[in-house]
């Protein structure tokens, strides 16, 4: 079987690809957000740009295997937000999106050195956020959570639960829309069987993208 490389040093991504029961290994990529090639034009652009240049990145350094790289920004009307840069920066996006609809967008890119091949996608999800206080905005924050989130929120977080509710992709929410992300496995010629699709975290059940 190919090997298959997670460029992502984000924890949460790790979690959520081992739901497919696919071995893989994590090699970080160096790609510094601020320092990726930027796309002109629509944000979810962008986040396949992002998410292009690190698989490009690490599919250099190892020269062989199917690597995959994911890349999750904030869009709130239109305003990017990415990873706050400190403490401050947390609580003022928090403030930003309290009471409010915004989209979370993730870029997909898989890329095998090997042929050559690239493939890139991205997916939307609505989410509301819930009225939530200053006074749980700094719990929040001093906790020192939110400072390597898109947004400088987890939607699964069972303590700030930020998040009232959300129209999409939870998976998506998290960093890893993990049924657009079979789909490109899929053409990429990687065997995801049904079996692997039933370990899938119960709210993909409730995603309403389609596993071509």
């Amino acid at each position: 079987m190919t090997p298959l490389i997670l460029a992502s040093r984000s924890p949460r991504r790790r979690r959520l690809l081992a739901h497919l029961g696919l071995p893989f290994r994590v090699v970080i990529s160096q790609v510094e957000e601020d320092m990726a090639p930027t796309a002109a034009g629509r944000p979810q652009e962008l986040a396949e740009t992002l998410a292009l240049a690190k698989a490009e990145a690490v599919a250099t350094e190892e020269g062989e295997g199917i690597v995959i790289a994911a890349d999750t920004i904030v869009v709130d009307g239109d305003t990017i937000l990415g990873k706050p840069a400190d403490s401050s920066e947390a609580a003022a996006m928090l403030r930003r999106l309290r009471g409010k609809t915004h989209r979370v967008i993730t870029g997909l890119a898989l890329v095998d050195p090997g042929s050559g091949q690239q493939a890139a996608s991205h997916v939307v999800t609505s989410v509301r956020m819930r009225p939530y206080s200053d006074a749980e905005i700094a719990a929040y924050v001093t906790r020192g959570d939110p400072l390597d989130k898109a947004g400088a929120y987890a939607i699964q977080d069972e303590a700030f639960h930020p998040v009232a509710s959300y129209q999409g992709c939870y998976c998506n929410v998290v960093g890893l829309p993990l049924k657009a992300l079979v789909t490109l496995l899929r053409r990429a010629s990687l065997d995801i069987t049904p079996e692997s699709l039933e370990t899938l975290p119960p709210e993909c059940a409730r995603c309403p993208i389609v596993v071509e």
